[in-house]
């Protein structure tokens, strides 16, 4: 017996004494440069799964939501390390300094993104690859999201929206919405992308049941793989046989429903009798499916599938947040609606429908658009990986320059929401100013959607929908909270922090 509690009490001390060791080797390798520490890492699978930070002891992907800029505001300069011991010790830089945020995106061969194996469900795809095999997907991409292609996203994005207000909403005066992103902005999201991105027919009305052969409608079934994506990801195949628990099963039912719509959507397109041109998302991906013409970036059909499910995902889920968050904002602050409102009935004086033409002119609601991205952005941190040794160099809040070296194999972390509430580039950072995006701003401490080759690259897509859908919306209805008199005696900061209560999903949502 007590030899057994001696060799569990060696083994321990081993362990704690290899911890040491590693820790101090990482600070070592960052020239001790100012950070934070914490036993389970803030990155990866731990992270996400414990989301809530425990000072000191647990990171939780969140952390990053709580504190913003306030860990850099500590160290007193724009690029710190995070240092955690399980499940292993790492070295991670985590960026808010646009300059070296540049140098790192600008420069891919060097700080290359890790391949996020959790969303090739399908197959290989444009986020979840890189080097030659992600020019090839971005090759077949790409033309889908020119300038001549946004025209009939807004077009159809305002098609959706009338058919909103004269079929569903009909004469009513006052529309009750208990979740703004169920009832309104995911359905409007995903009947955009679907209609615009995929020749797919969405309405309000035809999307209510499930077709014949279905047991999830279209919509609820990419709603179910958008909002537990995660549980998929990290359960074990044989729970996924035995579904043990309602939720996974209802998990793998919308896992099984949305491959059979995307396999249903290529059969109709590749079986249909009369070839229309069409220059749509779906149209590239299909096309280079089915030829080897596009020299040499042909797509496998497990490809195929794997692009159509992110460009789903991405197409709906980061619109539908971004206009919660945009709705919410406009509803605490009735003065800028007001705003907001006076500026789309001059840029649109008769009561008619919005052109694209007109969307430049629009800039009110960009900016509201872009101070929401700002205050909340989609992607709240990209990850990188050093390929090879190399050096960092920051300025720190005395001006000084500090010359940080990263050894290959290294992590790091591009902090949007550090960035985006960086107060040596935003004024009043927590604060709700739309104005800020009128003439000049910090184009490179704004990065909602990343920047770079990386860049998202159905951005002017994404605008193009919130804007219309935006513009639609405050033309006609005034957004306000709903009365309830249970939190009648709120103060200001008491309401944000109840309706602006995020988690962490495929986005900030």
């Amino acid at each position: 017996m007590n030899s057994v509690l001696v060799i569990l009490l060696s083994t321990i001390l081993l362990l704690c004494l290899k911890t040491y060791v590693d820790l101090r080797t990482a600070l070592r390798a960052v020239n001790y440069h100012p950070g934070f520490k914490s036993f389970v890492s803030c990155f990866g699978v731990f992270g996400f799964a414990f989301k809530e930070p425990r000072r000191g002891l647990i990171g939780g992907s969140l952390r990053f939501w709580h504190r913003k800029h306030l860990d850099f505001d500590e160290a007193g300069v724009d690029v710190i390390h995070h240092v955690s011991f399980f499940p292993r010790v790492p070295t991670c830089l985590i960026l808010a300094d646009p300059a070296v945020i540049k140098e790192v995106t600008s420069h891919r061969a060097l700080f290359p993104k890790p391949l996020y194996h959790e969303l090739r469900l399908w197959g290989g795809n444009i986020i979840a690859s890189e080097g030659d095999e992600w020019k090839r997907h971005r090759k077949v991409g790409a033309p889908a999201f020119s300038e001549p292609n946004n025209r009939p996203v807004w077009n159809e994005t305002v098609k959706i929206m009338v058919d909103l207000f004269d079929n569903v909403w009909g004469s009513q005066d006052t529309i009750i919405v208990d979740h703004v992103v169920d009832a309104l902005t995911l359905p409007v999201a995903l009947f955009v992308i679907s209609v615009a991105g995929f020749g797919k027919n969405a309405s309000w009305q035809s999307d209510l049941l499930p077709p014949s052969g279905h047991k999830l409608s279209f919509k609820d079934a990419i709603h179910v793989v958008s909002v537990d994506m995660f549980i998929q990801v990290v359960t074990p195949t044989f729970l996924w046989k035995l579904a043990p628990t309602k939720r996974i099963a209802d998990v793998k039912l919308g896992f099984e429903e949305l491959e059979k719509y995307m396999l249903e959507m290529v059969e109709e397109r590749r079986n249909a009798p009369k070839k229309e041109e069409r220059y749509d998302l779906f149209s590239s991906l299909l096309d280079a499916s089915d030829s080897d013409a596009d020299g040499g970036a042909r797509l496998t059909d497990r490809e195929l599938l794997g692009n159509i499910f992110i460009f789903l995902l991405a197409g709906h889920e980061t619109t539908a947040h971004s206009l919660a968050f945009t709705f919410g904002l406009l509803a605490m602050h009735q003065d800028y609606q007001e705003k907001l409102y006076q500026h789309v009935k001059s840029a649109i004086p008769d009561g008619r429908l919005p052109t694209y033409e007109e969307m430049n002119k629009l800039t009110e609601c960009m900016a509201v658009f872009y101070e929401t991205l700002r205050l909340f952005p989609p992607v709240v941190g990209v990850p990188k990986v050093v390929a090879e040794n190399t050096t960092l160099v920051a300025t720190d809040f005395t001006g000084k320059r500090r010359a940080i070296p990263v050894a290959a194999g290294s992590d790091i972390h591009i902090s949007i929401l550090a960035l985006h509430y960086n107060p040596r580039y935003w004024d009043e950072p927590h604060a709700f100013k739309p104005e800020r995006f009128h003439g000049n701003w910090p184009r490179d401490a704004s990065l909602p959607l990343m920047a770079g080759p990386r860049a998202c690259l159905g951005r002017r897509f994404f605008e193009t929908e919130g804007i219309a859908i935006l513009t639609m919306l405050v033309s006609r209805y005034k957004i306000e909270l709903k009365d309830e008199p249970a939190f009648s005696h709120e103060t200001y900061e008491e309401r944000w922090d109840r309706l602006f209560t995020v988690k962490q999903g495929i986005t900030l949502a």
